[in-house]
């Protein structure tokens, strides 16, 4: 199964534990402190470059019969929107920018171009997913719908059909969401009555009723004989902004080395355990300034677990000293191209759609899932030591993992 004893798992002590935790904290504490009026012009730029973006775009639909002016007008849309939902929406509702005390910029007042209300995704994604990252049987983004991300969840026959779900979710990614969140948001009101869950339902009508009429009636209908151009320029380019987050959440999510965890370790797990948990259960993709900006600066999405209310354009900084810390404590720092992430994620998904007598590794060691208890040679650890007597370097957790890819080449030859 996944990981019950993240301290072993880890290679490192509960001092260390708790080092690296005041650590971290002090990362914390020196950007909450330096916040300041660069942050605030950052974000208010960034809400003015989008709406120009989209106004653009809508007026030069007007003239969406002409392809030249189809395609310009679908493109600044499509980035419009792209920007919106990842380093506007996802970020905004984080709670990042509520230090501005700014109403418009605001986790309670702002109101994302989604088909879910931020609310319901607030409530699934800001405490659900951020606080249970990645433990099997608490986190609902371990997994979406039918698709089976890790062999620690038993094999149900229609996982077979995944490889296709993963088409559909892809290209309808916020209608993914939208439905993961209200059936997480519905859960929740159930327990505190009938007039919690209708207000839930409501919501969630209104919104989807709101987004349809927007880019589907009403901006077609107001560009008149190229209705029909302009209706599949707003389809193009929700369909654009649906593939590129949904490339993103999971290349964060789901590659090899991001790993699962069991309620067990949950159970009695500490701050700096915490910690921990998100920057081994998290991965990166390498990005310049473009594609950070464009992802939302989820391309540091380890940094953003382990910081989800720091505003996003620190994240950057943010990513140098917790790589350093990593060196520091010989943890794995996940991350590679994007296109590796993401095909990484996707053998997954292809993979976890057979039963699993037809996978040789278990949840104890596959690429996906692991375990302290793949480091055991019969009930020996393979590499017990913390600090090498020779050299006083800390031996931890990816020499750990190297020295085990080193032995698998070896028994391989």
């Amino acid at each position: 199964m996944a990981i019950t004893d993240i301290k072993e798992f880890s290679h490192l002590t509960e001092s260390d534990i708790d080092m690296l935790g005041r650590e971290l904290d002090e990362i914390r504490r020196d950007v909450e402190e330096s916040r300041g009026a660069r942050d605030a012009r950052y974000i208010r730029g960034v809400i003015r470059f989008q709406r120009a973006l989209e106004f653009g775009g809508r007026v030069t639909l007007f003239g969406s019969k002409y392809r030249p002016a189809w395609l310009a007008g679908t493109t600044m849309l499509a980035l419009s929107k792209c920007i919106e939902n990842m380093e506007l929406g996802h970020n905004v509702v984080h709670g990042q920018w509520d230090w501005m005390n700014d109403p418009e910029i605001h986790s309670t007042t702002w109101e994302w171009d989604m088909t879910g209300p931020s609310a319901q995704w607030k409530r699934a994604h800001n405490y659900s997913h951020h606080t249970y990252t990645n433990i099997v049987g608490m986190d609902e983004d371990v997994q979406f719908g039918i698709i089976r991300m890790t062999r620690d969840v038993p094999w149900r026959p229609v996982n077979l059909l995944q490889p296709a779900a993963n088409l559909v979710l892809a290209a309808g990614f916020e209608w993914g969401i939208a439905l993961h969140d209200w059936k997480i948001t519905q859960d929740a009101a159930r327990e505190r009555g009938a007039d919690q869950l209708a207000e839930v339902n409501r919501d969630f009508k209104r919104k989807i009723a709101r987004q349809v009429i927007k880019d589907y009636v009403l901006f077609p209908v107001l560009t008149g004989p190229a209705w029909r151009s302009t209706l599949t320029a707003n389809a193009t380019a929700n369909l654009a902004r649906n593939l590129w987050a949904y490339t993103v959440i999971f290349c964060g999510h789901f590659p090899d080395g991001a790993e699962k965890f069991t309620v067990e370790q949950y159970r009695h797990e500490t701050k700096p355990e915490w910690y921990l948990r998100q920057m081994l259960g998290s991965a990166n993709f390498k990005s310049g300034r473009v594609m950070g900006f464009m992802s939302g600066n989820l391309s540091y999405q380890i940094e953003h677990h382990l910081f989800p209310d720091l505003p996003s354009n620190r994240l950057r900084e943010v990513s140098v000293r917790v790589r350093a810390l990593c060196d520091k404590y010989d943890l794995p720092y996940t991350t590679g191209s994007l296109g590796k992430q993401y095909l990484l994620a996707l053998r997954t998904i292809h993979k976890l759609s057979l039963p699993d007598r037809f996978l040789k590794a278990t949840s104890d060691d596959a690429p996906e899932t692991s375990s302290e208890r793949k480091f055991l040679i019969g009930d020996s650890p393979v590499n017990p030591l913390r600090v090498d007597p020779s050299t006083g370097r800390r031996i931890g957790l990816r020499s750990a993992l190297r020295q085990m890819r080193k032995r698998g080449r070896r028994l391989m030859v």
